[in-house]
């Protein structure tokens, strides 16, 4: 791919990010969630794209997915199938590529190769998936699980905040609850899955770089803890006396911060801090708190897990406060192929760019993938200092181009050793 060709290709890829993100659940700002009118419209014009640009097939199976297939040259047997993809639904009030650039120069690649006229020995397909971010019904990588075989059935008694089931859901956007199995890829012919994505982070804008090559996928382990303590006036109980369940959260909050500064990779947050009916004038009685916990090592993960739990029973056992914790996700750190990871390093190479390899802390759906086929990933640099999940998100177009060159090499690369 020539870089003028790459260039018009990038600008023209931000331009349609653009009207993607027209589409919106709130004015204002852009909320894309799982079956509202505008993932719909989204997941309409994502096909329309898919079509233009060359693609031999093109459907929307019944989780939503849009799946656009570039058929490969003839052969002598069934072609094997390399896919890309990402997701795209957004978080609420997000940015304008996470997840959506990627199925853009997916769209992108299928659109120069039709263009030339040129047929690779694989069949290369474009997946957009319906729902990663699992801000409606809590149901991360829906999508790319029905995508993978791995679809739980469980998930269609899952309600919304208006108490919509899943199945409800589905139903009324059109879409049929009973034909996930049917949206099952064939996995015997996925030779490889590759992910282009924005970075998410400040790695690649602090080196300088447009691009970089993924290690792994951060393993991660989300937990949410119920402190229970005991309420009453802040004026007349003796700080000695007091079960104070949200001092009891500050010390667990700062307790993670510490512990999880000690290792490179190892990240641990507390997003979420509740006091349920507290007052200005009364001692917390009981806190809410979220944990999350990912590592490059699910065995690092775990350890510092086992660090907080001890922690927690310190903290609450000397404060006189009970909890429970309830885990909400565990997801297994998920390892990039090493021959997908020297294939990207040599199409990078190939630009003039240094092949800088990094990890990415956030999930993506290439960790379910991972579970029927090789993985590797692609990071294009953010700017706005890094920053992801947010109206600030941003990409250049010139970086868009030299993913999009690195792409093709890689894709050229992989028709080689096909």
């Amino acid at each position: 791919m020539t870089p003028e060709r790459a260039l018009h290709a990038a600008q023209q890829i931000l331009a349609r990010a653009d009207i993607l993100g027209r589409h919106t659940d709130i004015a204002g700002e852009l909320t894309c969630t799982y079956l509202g009118a505008a993932h719909q419209a989204v997941a309409g014009q994502l096909a329309a794209w898919m079509r233009e640009a060359g693609c031999d097939s093109v459907r929307i199976d019944a989780i939503g997915n849009v799946v656009g297939r570039y058929l490969a040259r003839p052969g002598p047997a069934p072609a094997a199938c390399l896919v890309t993809g990402s997701h795209y639904d957004t978080v609420r009030n997000g940015g304008k590529y996470d997840g959506r650039l990627g199925i853009l120069m997916g769209i992108g690649l299928v659109a120069d190769l039709s263009a030339q006229g040129l047929r690779l020995p694989h069949d290369l397909e474009v997946v957009a998936f319906a729902d990663e971010e699992g801000v409606r019904f809590g149901s991360t990588f829906l999508g790319s699980s029905a995508y993978a075989g791995h679809f739980d059935g469980a998930l269609m008694q899952a309600t919304d905040a208006a108490g919509t089931t899943l199945r409800t859901a589905m139903q009324d956007a059109g879409r049929d609850p009973d034909g996930i199995a049917r949206a099952a890829t064939d996995a015997s012919r996925l030779a490889h899955y590759f992910e282009i994505h924005i970075e998410q982070g400040p790695v690649l804008l602090d080196r300088d770089l447009p691009v970089g090559v993924v290690t792994a996928i951060a393993g991660s382990v989300r937990r949410r803890l119920t402190l229970t303590g005991l309420a009453g006036h802040a004026g007349t109980t003796p700080m000695s006396l007091r079960r104070d369940a949200a001092c009891a959260a500050a010390e667990i909050a700062l307790y993670v911060e510490s512990r999880c500064g000690q290792e490179p990779g190892l990240v641990g947050t507390v997003g979420q801090l509740e006091v349920p009916g507290g007052s200005i004038n009364v001692i917390p009685g009981a806190c809410r708190l979220s944990l999350d916990v990912r590592a490059a090592e699910d065995a690092v993960r775990d350890a510092a897990l086992a660090d907080i739990d001890a922690c927690i029973a310190r903290a609450c056992g000397r404060r006189g406060v009970a909890w429970q914790s309830e885990e909400l996700l565990r997801a297994p750190a998920v390892a990039c192929d090493d021959a997908g990871r020297a294939a990207w390093r040599e199409a990078v190479a190939a630009q003039g760019v240094p092949a800088h390899e990094l990890l990415s802390g956030a999930g993506h759906d290439a960790m379910m993938i991972a579970r029927i086929a090789p993985v590797s990933m692609l990071f294009i640099r953010c700017g706005a200092g890094g920053i992801s999940h947010h109206p600030l998100e941003t990409v250049e177009a010139a970086d868009v181009a030299v993913g999009l060159s690195t792409a093709h090499a890689f894709l050229l690369a992989q028709g080689k050793s096909a």
